[in-house]
């Protein structure tokens, strides 16, 4: 077939149907190498088919498309993504644009001259990312970061930049106009808000900056929870580039907004706390309200034969699902993506639906093109690599794809270098690798399964992002919260919102108790609740070592929970319902604790946030390895809390005062009739519920930091009178380690005579009264000075929480403790030299083979519940019974149920 009918055959049709079959490969592999040059000149004007007629199906609207190369000058990679690394500069890339997406259209570089030529006249290295449309199909908005300065440091290179390409006026300009505003932070994948307003991802962190100064530290940029880098949040701004608010709050990062249908936001979120490391799907609403998971967080092991996946990079299809590109876990080397469908409307992950679509079956992932494409760089894509995918927003079926054919080249010949086809015969022939990807636009037609070339690719350019021109109707518009109407005026006055747990003794739909039972103050006493607090953890801000370094020694024996803070805590209700005000803008978490402060189950390990006069509503709790639906209220069952019974009456047997409406929670009635409460900075129950003409009240109790002979961890104002910027800072030498040398008398009843002193480091030092040497009780040593092991930490804290050497007193000195190494039969191991031969002592005695005895640290940093060998010897009737105020075993707990941290303040942590 000659080469010009072969163009128009391809261009009116290219069928995909037998795409998987190599003769196909191989027709369409040759057609893109022979016609290259084909129509359209070279370079930047090089298309296919430029001397074609323009196919009937190809989309009348303008095109716009970032080509980048695919190495530097110096041979690098500049094709490598990483979903975590958004801010990543590759320079070179350009953005160009044709008038239509047709092969046969002009195209022009619309930055082109936007920056001088280099020094020598080459044309300037910036970079562009993240192409997006406005609602008319008139605007193009985009990420820009202009070249690197010479000779200048790393923090004076250029940011990321959002701009702004009116199609109309062909006018170009940077979005925030003040170089001091613009540069303030990186700012990347910008999206049209359908009332006009800009949405981005950016480091710049407006909001939590701000709450930093009220939290008395300085201003900084957070890092994430790698703290490799600044984590991005979503922020919003008008077309102006004026009034910047933060709407997210992650500690690790908010990326690749997208707008649905519904008017709300959908983006990926890196889960990062401890060994999590996942980006899911969530949605918010333009304010920062309402955020929820959306999809997928149960859903990393889906992709083709068991790769591990990102979702990123969003878009709604016509039929309400949403197209997202699979990404996998990583650095992808080839810029490999998997388009998929996702029906987030039934499914919450990939073979899991919501509660209202049960029966479903799944998957909710449907690849768009193919099922056996390859996402690992190492394996051979037979049916080439997607890059990009982009819907056009038409109502059709039809998406603009980045689409790379398979083909291979040997590695040996390389001047010029040799590409073939995928055959089953070059496939088995050792000499060849997978070429690099030579990635052109092709429209795809699902309902047809056709795909047709629109851009050619080029050898040393990669496509990576791409556009359409085109008018969309916009999404309706979701108005900011106004106090008085959906905001609450209170909360919103004490910047603040609040957070209404239905029952923590919810779990997918199911009580883990009986709910009407252990409500009902008749039947149950509060003593035989489990559940009786609520702790509220807060991510700690991370400096970056400019500004404080932070060796691992500040974190302590784990650096997996970083740093945290306490904002408060509150009663769980009878039913397990809580109701408490929480910080707004801040990254939280809710702890169930029991009555001694001490967290029942695992951490949360998952961020929320509220916005000021909001309040975040759950139904209850969640297992780590419950696959049930959560964190999404459409999604989960419905409450297993079923309120109150009746309205205008108490519940069953409870106070009369506190009169409920059907279906009410008793932390609903609470704060209708008393007001949301504020979170407590010190440990207080108070009988609210219990109708005392039916019984006694039960007896109230208080851990309070007033009543610590030590420092406290917080400001005592903060516990006359909560506010959003109060904090529990717990710091190990300034607040735990004191404790050990309280002094502690135990005195006869005359009140003068001491019969005994509990003193810590009375017993648990390493010298007895007389200054002679001893083992410390337990083998644990909690005297003052620094560890021999790590000089950056207390001796006290090692002990309590590292493995140590059982010791024992011999010849009047403390010593390790050595005994024999024994073999599977219990017998002795003895010494062999590199024969196997037996080494002799002098007197001709096999010479046993030594080794120490470890010593379990008494606490754990998974917690209170954890570290039973250290809290149970002060329960009742134990050895250690009553040594310790409850107060400062409840700053224990909530010490360890954060992570035993050496710091929790990164500005406490010493600086040589």
């Amino acid at each position: 077939m000659a080469v010009t009918s072969l163009v128009t055959h391809l261009l009116r049709s290219v069928s995909l149907r037998a795409s998987r079959h190599t003769r196909h490969q191989a027709a369409l592999f040759a057609v893109s190498l022979t016609l290259g040059g084909c129509g359209g000149g070279s370079g930047t004007e090089a298309i296919l088919g430029g001397d074609q007629d323009p196919d009937p199906v190809i989309v009348d609207f303008a095109l716009a498309y970032v080509a980048r190369p695919i190495r530097d000058g110096d041979g690098a990679n500049l094709l490598s993504v990483n979903p975590r690394d958004p801010a990543r500069f590759r320079p070179g890339a350009e953005l160009r644009i044709r008038d239509r997406a047709s092969p046969s259209s002009a195209e022009l570089v619309i930055t082109a001259g936007l920056f001088e030529p280099d020094v020598g006249g080459a044309p300037a290295q910036y970079d562009i990312r993240d192409l997006s449309v406005s609602y008319d199909g008139l605007r193009l908005l985009f990420g820009l970061r202009a070249p690197r300065l010479p000779n200048a440091p790393e923090e004076d290179q250029p940011t990321w930049n959002i701009w702004v390409y009116d199609h109309e006026t062909r006018e170009l300009r940077r979005v925030i106009e003040s170089d001091i505003t613009a540069e303030a932070g990186q700012d990347l994948a910008p999206r049209f808000l359908p009332d006009g307003r800009i949405l981005f991802a950016s480091t710049r962190q407006r909001q939590a900056r701000a709450i930093l100064l009220d939290e008395g530290k300085p201003q900084f940029t957070a890092q994430d929870e790698d703290r490799q880098r600044p984590a991005f949040a979503l922020h919003v701004m008008t077309d102006d580039g004026s009034e910047i608010r933060q709407i997210t709050f992650s500690p690790s990062g908010d990326l690749y907004p997208a707008v649905l249908g519904d008017g709300r936001v959908v983006f990926s979120r890196w889960d990062n706390v401890t060994a999590t490391d996942r980006i899911s799907l969530y949605s918010v609403q333009p304010d920062g309200r309402n955020l929820q998971l959306l999809y997928g967080i149960h859903s990393h092991e889906s992709g083709p034969h068991g790769t591990r996946i990102e979702f990123v990079e969003t878009a709604e299809l016509p039929d309400g699902r949403l197209l997202g590109l699979l990404r996998p876990f990583g650095e992808s080397a080839r810029q490999t993506a998997l388009p998929v469908a996702i029906d987030t409307a039934n499914f919450i992950d990939n073979e899991q639906p919501t509660f209202g679509a049960t029966g479903l079956l799944g998957p909710a992932q449907e690849p768009l093109f193919g099922s056996d494409l390859v996402l690992d760089d190492l394996d051979i894509a037979e049916q080439g690599r997607y890059a990009v995918a982009t819907p056009l927003f038409d109502g059709s079926p039809r998406t603009l794809v980045a689409w790379s054919q398979c083909r291979l080249e040997d590695p040996q010949v390389t001047d010029p270098p040799r590409f073939v086809a995928c055959t089953p015969a070059n496939l088995a022939d050792p000499r060849y690798i997978e070429a690099p990807p030579l990635y052109g636009i092709w429209m795809r037609d699902n309902s047809a399964d056709t795909q047709q070339p629109v851009v050619v690719g080029q050898e040393g350019l990669a496509i990576s992002d791409i556009a359409v021109l085109a008018p969309r109707t916009a999404p309706p518009v979701l108005l900011d919260g106004a106090p008085g109407i959906d905001l609450d005026p209170d909360l919103v006055e004490a910047g603040a919102g609040a957070l209404h747990v239905r029952s923590v003794y919810d779990f997918a739909g199911t009580s883990s108790v009986n709910i009407e039972a252990v409500r009902d103050p008749a039947a149950t006493a509060a003593a035989a609740r489990p559940a009786r607090f609520l702790r509220l953890v807060k991510a700690v801000s991370m400096p970056d070592d400019d500004l404080v370094e932070l060796p691992g020694t500040a974190f302590g024996r784990s650096t997996a929970q970083l740093m945290r803070e306490v904002v408060g805590y509150a009663m769980i209700e009878p039913d397990g319902s809580v109701m408490v005000r929480v910080p707004a803008d801040v990254a939280f978490w809710p702890e169930v604790l029991d009555a001694n402060g001490r967290r029942i189950g695992n951490r949360h390990q998952n961020w929320l946030h509220v916005r000021a006069g909001e309040t975040l509503s759950c139904n209850g709790c969640h297992t780590p390895t419950s696959l049930a639906p959560h964190g999404r209220l459409d999604a989960e069952p419905p409450s297993a809390n079923p309120g109150a019974p009746t309205t205008g009456s108490p519940f069953p047997n409870a106070s009369p005062a506190l009169l409920a409406d059907a279906g009410e929670s008793m932390a609903e009635v609470r704060a209708r009739i008393l007001g949301i409460p504020a979170p407590d900075m010190d440990l207080v129950f108070t009988d609210l519920w219990t109708d005392s003409d039916l019984r006694a009240l039960d007896e109230p109790f208080a851990y309070r930091y007033a009543s610590l002979a030590t420092s406290p961890p917080v400001d005592p104002g903060c516990s006359v009178s909560w506010t959003a910027s109060c904090r529990i800072t717990i710091n190990y030498e300034t607040h735990i380690h004191p404790l050990w040398s309280v002094d502690r008398p135990v005195f006869d009843t005359d009140g003068v005579t001491e019969l005994e002193n509990h003193t810590c480091t009375g017993c648990h030092a390493p010298v007895d009264d007389m200054q002679l040497p001893m083992v410390p009780p337990g083998q644990l040593d909690l005297s003052d000075g620094p560890s021999a092991d790590q000089p950056a930490h207390f001796l006290s804290y090692r002990e309590l929480l590292f493995p140590d050497n059982r010791q024992i007193v011999e010849n009047n000195v403390l010593i390790d403790e050595f005994v024999p190494v024994l073999d599977d039969n219990g017998q002795p191991v003895f010494q062999v030299d590199v024969n196997g031969d037996l080494i002799l002592d002098a007197d001709g005695n096999r010479i046993p083979v030594m080794t120490t005895v470890a010593v379990q640290p008494p606490l754990s940093v998974a917690g209170a519940r954890a570290s039973p060998r250290f809290f149970a010897r002060f329960a009742a009737g134990a050895d250690h019974a009553a040594y310790l105020t409850p107060a400062e075993l409840k700053l224990l707990s909530e010490w360890i149920d954060i992570g035993g941290q050496y710091y929790n303040d990164p500005f406490a942590v010493p600086q040589d």
